[in-house]
């Protein structure tokens, strides 16, 4: 059987993946875009800690499931060490830098909806659960998006790979609205090129954990 470096998913294994981890969120962004963008329930501990619990469900089964299609897992998840943690401090203020230029540069729109600014505003959860959802989520999400999606796809190049994993993470970000959903595709495509350059996970983990701690507490 091949590596899991050398084995190129089906579209069909693909899509399978996508349902299990992102199927939810996105139905639930995609209603929400329906909707109108309605601001969400603001964050708080309790819901932080549900969040977190249907990660590590749909993760353990998505998991469950690549093992079965025969992906060696220790090759699928970041390797921790200093060198990528500082490499992602850098490429999370790179990030950050980016999307709010690209803000800047484009028009506003008085009385746009921006959602996730007033869900943000409100959000209220301890250091703590701030700290282990942002963790969880920044593995959650990377892992499956680029150590899975990008890295099987890459053989279709960069631009198709990178357009993969960018597309499904906007879906299951929509109920962030039209301005969350740019800077959604500039961080994507930052973390996204990363990888791409250095085939390493864990910068981009590390990149995605810092933001959703500055997100939650500031």
């Amino acid at each position: 059987m091949a590596s899991a470096a050398q084995q190129r998913p089906s579209y069909s294994e693909a899509a399978v993946l996508v349902a299990i981890v992102f199927g939810w969120f996105i139905l639930s962004s995609v209603f929400a875009a329906l909707d109108g963008f309605p601001t969400p329930a603001a964050f708080s501990d309790a819901s932080l800690v549900g969040l977190m619990v249907t990660e590590l469900v749909l993760g353990a089964m998505a998991l469950s499931f690549l093992r079965f299609r025969g992906h060696a897992l220790k090759d699928l998840l970041p390797a921790p060490d200093w060198r990528g943690a500082m490499e992602g401090t850098v490429l999370c203020g790179a990030a950050i830098i980016a999307c709010g230029v690209v803000n800047a540069l484009l028009p506003s729109s008085p009385g746009a909806v921006d959602p996730v600014a007033r869900m943000l505003a409100q959000a209220k959860p301890s250091l703590t659960v701030a700290l282990a959802a942002s963790v969880l989520n920044g593995l959650y999400e990377e892992t499956f998006l680029l150590g899975y999606l990008m890295r099987g796809f890459a053989s279709f190049g960069a631009s198709f790979a990178l357009g993969l994993s960018v597309l499904v993470r906007v879906l299951y970000h929509l109920y962030q609205g039209p301005a969350g959903a740019v800077s959604i595709v500039v961080f994507g495509i930052m973390l996204g090129v990363s990888y791409w350059r250095t085939r390493r996970l864990w910068p981009a983990v590390v990149a995605h954990i810092l933001a959703d701690i500055i997100g939650l507490s500031w």
